[in-house]
């Protein structure tokens, strides 16, 4: 059953404080009372509030005291200011003591049930990114990054250098290698560790909204525009803000995150207020950038700003010592996920992982092995599970070294001598023989059953 929520109503008007509390216990919130901000001081002290909904203007004790006081009591609580009185200096006042917003009498109610929906959202999302961050901290962990080969050390033992400075980094690699990750490995072994980790894919919002996602924007900014947004940058003080796909930044958005790169400084959509902010910017792109600049489609100078320290990630296929550790351990995880009890790849599984070219890196081994894992009925997840590998792009086969049979023979005593010449070739290996014939190695089997060829 969901958990209501416990809302304190905090209001020397008594009417208007029953309006509200009959108003929210509709909405299925359980209600408190109090009439003035002393009162609400010490209820704050004693018991515990989901969400406090505060009247600024109360004759013994102020909205504004008591919010004061209710901060230093309790930080997480979020406090939501009414005022009749909509000046601005009264409203920035309430923000910068730590109301999470404000709302002028008379209240809109769809606005307020929207805030308060909001409000306790945000906090427990403030809590479920604490838990994360101690889990994340574990799986960043550079010890705990899949790849013993030469060019995953090289990349580690810089990231391990890099991270713990406040240098921008610029992240390349062909799509799939990894490099969420480690924008993530970077941020979780900095000093900025215990604070936000934000991530924003530049390609994945319009152009339209990616400067409100990016810098915030004011109530009335544009048509939809109903609330104040607080932006990535905004979200990512003093951690680091991950952009991904920085390519597909637009010309003008460009120029803007340039001057936050300079400045440390922006202003949400339809504001004036300059917003200071202390953000470690990573951007990653799967394109050549230098060649970006030359078809004038990216800035020069905001590259340069970017590209203090450069990580390349190199390509799956270029790293295939790796491939046998990636695949056991996506093997783990999706075998657990599904409740399969996996132990391993057979040995023809693991050849034609290790055979083929991974176009689409880590991501494409990921989705093959948990692909097979759903597939296999077996504890060895077989080559006859792995489909995707087998069934888009092909495998590169080499030129058996098999002697055509001269002579008029029958069509099946060509394949046996064929199948026997590979054998010989190969030196007696199966795989490998089945590989080069363009089969199976389970159709082999099968062959070398029906000739009565001894081994088979």
């Amino acid at each position: 059953m969901e958990k209501k929520h416990t809302i304190l109503v905090v209001d020397d008007d008594p009417g208007h404080r029953t309006m509200l509390k009959t108003l929210l216990t509709g909405w299925g919130y359980f209600i408190h009372e109090a009439d003035d901000g002393s009162t609400a001081i010490e209820m704050v002290r004693t018991r515990a509030f989901d969400l406090i909904l505060m009247d600024i203007r109360m004759i013994k004790v102020s909205g504004l005291q008591a919010l004061t006081e209710i901060k230093a009591l309790n930080p997480a609580i979020p406090v939501i200011i009414m005022t009749a009185f909509s000046s601005v200096e009264t409203a920035v006042e309430a923000l910068k003591t730590g109301a999470y917003d404000y709302l002028t009498k008379p209240l809109d109610f769809d606005e307020l049930r929207l805030t308060m929906e909001r409000a306790m959202e945000h906090t427990s999302l403030k809590e479920e990114n604490r838990l994360l961050r101690e889990s994340l901290g574990s799986q960043f962990d550079l010890r705990n990054i899949i790849g013993r080969s030469q060019a995953m050390v090289r990349l580690l033992e810089t990231v391990a250098q890099v991270a713990p400075t406040e240098a921008t980094v610029l992240i390349t690699g062909e799509s799939g290698t990894g490099k969420e990750m480690i924008a993530g490995a970077i941020h979780f072994n900095s000093l900025r560790k215990d604070f936000p980790f934000v991530k924003i894919n530049c390609a994945a919002i319009t152009e339209t909204l990616l400067e409100s996602e990016i810098f915030g924007h004011e109530k009335g900014a544009f048509t939809g525009a109903y609330k104040r947004k607080e932006g990535r940058f905004s979200q990512a003080h003093r951690g680091s803000l991950f952009l991904d796909e920085i390519s597909e930044m637009s010309a003008a958005m460009q120029v803007k995150l340039m001057r936050v790169l300079q400045e440390r400084e922006f202003t949400r959509v339809g504001g004036e207020e300059t917003i200071k902010v202390d953000v470690r910017v990573i951007a990653a792109t799967n394109k050549d950038l230098l060649q970006e600049i030359d078809a004038g489609r990216f800035r020069d100078d905001l590259f340069y700003r970017l590209n203090v320290v450069n990580l390349t990630l190199p390509p799956l296929k270029h790293r295939k010592e790796d491939i046998p550790l990636l695949a056991q351990h996506f093997l783990r995880v999706f075998s657990d996920k599904n409740r399969k009890q996996m132990k391993g790849f057979t040995p023809q599984a693991m050849d034609r992982l290790l055979r083929y070219d991974w176009p689409g890196n880590v991501r494409e081994l990921m989705n093959a092995v948990e692909r097979g894992v759903v597939l296999s009925r077996t504890e060895f997840l077989d080559e006859e599970q792995l489909p995707l590998i087998s069934g888009t792009t092909p495998l590169k086969k080499e030129a058996a070294p098999v002697e055509i049979v001269p002579g008029h023979l029958p069509l099946e005593e060509v394949e046996k001598a064929t199948i026997l010449n590979t054998l010989e070739a190969v030196r007696g290996n199966k795989s490998e023989a089945a590989r080069r014939l363009g089969i199976t190695r389970k159709t082999l089997h099968a062959k070398l059953k029906k000739y009565g060829i001894l081994g088979g």
